[in-house]
């Protein structure tokens, strides 16, 4: 009877100082529940986008953002394709579950000379032998990026993602990376 009367206070105890912390706005944690939504490209992405395509043009490699931020309703009607939505799948992420929700994501495709924009993954239009999605993807890592072209299990090659550390459930809290690196 001693030890479950020692359980209970040490839980009581936990569930008070819990309370307080999460008045006092969980000190030691660097989100606020309250934070805006982005409602554009976080700047420090803007920037390195704008990098990886003039270093890929340097390279021989034309490139175009073919997606950036993307609102909670755009990512759920982009998540509706193959679902309740004609089309096929081409994400897993609802509204909120996405960096480009956060303004954290681009997308990107090759460009040809005349202005069509090419999926094909093993292109070289730049004659070097390696294929320009591995070069852009080089370069985009170089500059900060993670390629969605390495995820095990959904591969997303035109996806392109700064996360600042933060997970999908940092941001969805309210947690926001800072301006500048």
């Amino acid at each position: 009877m001693k030890f479950t009367k020692k359980i209970a206070a040490a839980a009581s105890f936990a569930a008070v100082l819990l309370l307080v912390w999460r008045a006092l706005g969980y000190p030691g944690l660097d989100y606020r529940e309250d934070a805006p939504l982005p409602t554009g490209l976080h700047p420090v992405v803007r920037e390195q986008a704008t990098e990886l395509i003039r270093i890929a043009a340097d390279k021989g490699i034309r490139i175009q953002l073919v997606e950036d931020f993307r609102s909670f309703e755009a990512q759920n009607q982009l998540y509706a394709k193959g679902r309740t939505e004609p089309g096929s799948i081409v994400t897993y992420a609802q509204g909120g579950e996405s960096y480009h929700n956060y303004g954290l994501a681009v997308d990107f495709a090759l460009k040809s000379k005349n202005g069509n924009l090419i999926w094909d993954q093993k292109v070289d239009m730049n004659g070097n032998g390696k294929t320009d999605w591995e070069e852009v993807a080089t370069i985009a890592k170089s500059l900060g990026f993670e390629w969605g072209g390495d995820w095990e299990n959904f591969k997303d090659y035109p996806h392109l993602q700064m996360t600042f550390g933060l997970s999908i459930r940092d941001l969805q809290m309210g947690k926001r990376p800072p301006d500048s690196q």
